[in-house]
């Protein structure tokens, strides 16, 4: 990589060696070194379990465990770090919310409301759910630049429809959707409305209290934190009236063979031993990002995404899709070319993007292609990488004429 990203932040990413534009934000982020090192110090100095030992480390490690959650509350604006479950990622908080509130509050009739161009995490789950207890899904349209069409789906929501869940930004096509009037929609007819946060979180401030909405996901990896923790926030009133979803260790209240209690929310959702390191790496993550600056990030990206939009653009075969003002991502086709065949011949100039159907087969259906190729940005990413971006998709259109 020649040049250095605007944000000057590419030194703090130890991955990421000279030459290679790394365009895959979008699927998981590279970590910065001061995440890399909360992990490895987690490990290697201070690490014991929570919540149980009486001995001074554990003790200590109950209380950077418990910070990481309030550091999480603060972050996306909960009111209290109690309202903040640990799950491995934004799939197990959407899968949570389907088996304990929605097998509990489904009944055959009921109707749940999606959209085109949802992350198959966020349709699947709601498949089983419905498929359960009879109920029935609608799938809102998309505007022709790519996103949710709101005035279609408040002409179709109805007072059957108990739960709206949809993607704050999207995975393929960058388009940001309107939270606040979602939710007005949803409430508007009774329903809860859950939203997929996982691109939203490292590109712009999210507020879930000013947002309105019930629940919120997302997966500390998309946000330059580790794999295999993620977060669902939920208001206090509905996390308390949620069964548990699995049984075991730390869940409990009190248990005997007559009868088990459970302990209250977020513990009651989070049986067995935690990814108490992982919880560390994601408040190293959090801080990180917020020592940039949300702002800061999302005007970069968005600078980003101008410069890849207005290049590739001028390329005859290439057709863009999404909105011009998409956050952090650019999917794009070339004609006659398999997308799969773009990133291998991108990889061969050190440019590495997603091809495929980024778990969105719906959407390739409405867009009218099997794939697409996508680039995502990310802090450590400059003009550069768009420009070696630009530079392999040209190679890519002269060796397929």
């Amino acid at each position: 990589m020649t040049g250095a990203a605007p944000l000057d932040t590419l030194a703090d990413f130890p991955a990421i060696p000279a030459g290679w534009a790394y365009l895959d934000t979008a699927a998981t982020a590279q970590k910065p070194q001061v995440v890399v090192d909360a992990i490895t110090r987690a490990y290697g100095e201070t690490y014991a379990t929570v919540h149980r030992g009486v001995y001074q480390r554990s003790a200590d490690m109950t209380v950077a465990y418990e910070a990481a959650r309030q550091r999480v509350a603060d972050f996306i604006g909960a009111g209290s770090p109690d309202e903040c479950v640990f799950v491995r990622g934004a799939t197990e908080g959407i899968n949570l919310v389907t088996e304990c509130w929605a097998a509990r509050q489904l009944k055959a009739g009921d109707r749940i409301m999606l959209s085109m161009l949802e992350h198959h995490s966020n349709i699947v789950p709601w498949q089983m759910a419905a498929e359960r207890v009879g109920a029935a899904i609608d799938v809102a349209p998309l505007t022709s630049d790519g996103r949710i069409d709101l005035d279609a789906m408040a002409a179709m929501l109805t007072a059957r429809h108990r739960l709206v869940a949809l993607a704050h930004v999207s995975n393929v096509l960058g388009s940001v959707l309107d939270v606040e009037r979602a939710v007005s929609l949803a409430h508007g007819v009774g329903a809860k409305i859950l939203i997929d946060g996982c691109q939203a979180v490292p590109r712009m401030p999210v507020d879930v209290t000013a947002l309105g909405c019930d629940f919120y996901v997302f997966s500390a990896h998309k946000i330059y934190g580790p794999t295999g923790i993620g977060v669902l926030w939920g208001r206090p009133e509905l996390l308390d009236a949620m069964p548990p979803w699995q049984g075991g260790g730390s869940m409990i209240d009190r248990v005997t063979f007559a009868k088990t209690t459970y302990a209250k929310p977020p513990g009651r959702f989070e049986a067995g031993t935690p990814h108490i390191v992982g919880a560390l790496g994601l408040h190293a993550a959090i801080d990180y990002v917020e020592g940039i600056g949300l702002p800061a990030i999302h005007a970069h990206e968005t600078a980003l995404v101008a410069r890849a939009r207005d290049a590739l653009g001028s390329i005859n075969s290439v057709r863009l899709l999404g909105p011009a003002d998409s956050a952090g991502i650019v999917s794009f086709t070339v004609e006659g070319v398999h997308p799969h065949d773009i990133g291998t011949i991108l990889d061969e100039s050190q440019v590495a993007i997603r091809a495929g159907h980024h778990c969105a087969q719906p959407l390739m259906e409405a867009l009218g292609v099997e794939a697409t190729a996508r680039a995502s940005f990310g802090v450590y990413n400059g003009p550069a990488d768009v420009d070696a971006l630009v530079k392999g998709v040209e190679r890519v259109t002269r060796i397929f004429g």
